[in-house]
């Protein structure tokens, strides 16, 4: 997120954040390996776009503050460009000084269940594209009910975030 008057979700952003503004999403998905072997480990490839995003500024029209929080959910696609999930999720500021940081907690919603995420995010408030960025997988349901690991976001054109999940069971 960038000066909270103006910005696009560094959040995907957040994982957002975890994503970005506006657009199309050209996808790229991959899926390997399979849930629930102890010991396994599963890529899946994603790309999401930005369906909903609102912001709660603690100065509103003001500079960005510490605890400005930003809302959002994203739409997310496979390889074949098919709608395959969404996320949604929260992040909030917890630095405005060199860059910015922000702390986000998002939940994927994927065919078989829903992967939870929480990490930092940092550089929303630099200007230009929104900051690639790692955040954990802290758990899951359904078939990602053990799933372990990280997730990985990059932006990949305007507005469209590719994330890389990459599963520990």
């Amino acid at each position: 997120m960038r000066p909270i008057r103006a910005a696009c979700l560094g959040s995907a952003t957040a994982l957002a954040t975890l994503l970005a503004c506006v657009p199309v999403a050209t996808a790229a998905a991959t899926d390997s390996g399979s849930a629930h072997d102890k010991g396994k480990s599963r890529v899946i490839t994603l790309t999401g776009r930005l369906a909903q995003q609102s912001r709660f500024p603690v100065n509103p029209g003001g500079v960005p503050a510490q605890g400005d929080r930003t809302v959002f959910r994203s739409v997310l696609f496979d390889k074949n460009g098919a709608e395959v999930g969404e996320t949604g999720g929260t992040c909030t500021t917890t630095r405005v000084e060199n860059g910015g940081a922000e702390a986000c907690v998002v939940t994927y919603t994927l065919p078989g269940g829903q992967i939870t995420v929480q990490g930092m995010v940092f550089g929303h408030l630099v200007p230009g594209p929104p900051p690639s960025f790692d955040n954990a997988i802290t758990g899951g349901t359904g078939e990602f009910d053990r799933a372990r690991g990280s997730i990985h976001a990059d932006t990949i054109g305007t507005g469209t975030r590719r994330f890389t999940i990459d599963l520990e069971y």
